[in-house]
């Protein structure tokens, strides 16, 4: 009977210990400019967000440019993202794409360039 407690005991803790373990991430939501034109846009922008890991959701609005993203900043940060967007062509708030990556775009793709602050 003693024997028989103690297992269950274990068995208990066991599941205890796997419960606190498993905790959610706490995902920090934020939004930003990206500039582009179209649904292709869209695509290759969210793509490359959704590729980082830690990133939950990734969200481009073609109408305003608006980036609406919510990731785990234990393994990622808004830092990683904005270069990410850069890399396939597309400027941000923080970062400007090289011009080689923005002329390797789709001609519909190409987007008015913010003019850059001297």
């Amino acid at each position: 009977m003693k024997k028989i407690k103690n297992v269950l005991l274990l068995v208990c803790l066991a599941f205890f210990s796997f419960t606190v373990a498993a905790e959610k991430p706490k995902y920090q939501k934020e939004d930003f400019k990206v500039w582009g034109k179209c649904e292709m846009c869209k695509t290759t922008i969210e793509n490359a967000v959704k590729s980082i890991d830690g990133i939950k959701t990734a969200r481009w609005n073609v109408v305003n440019g608006k980036m609406k993203v919510k990731f785990n900043p234990e393994l990622t940060n808004l830092d990683d993202i904005h270069k990410a967007i850069a890399l396939v062509g597309y400027d941000t708030e923080l970062y400007k794409a090289t011009d080689e990556s923005y002329n390797n775009l789709h001609f519909c793709c190409k987007y008015e360039r913010p003019i850059e602050k001297e």
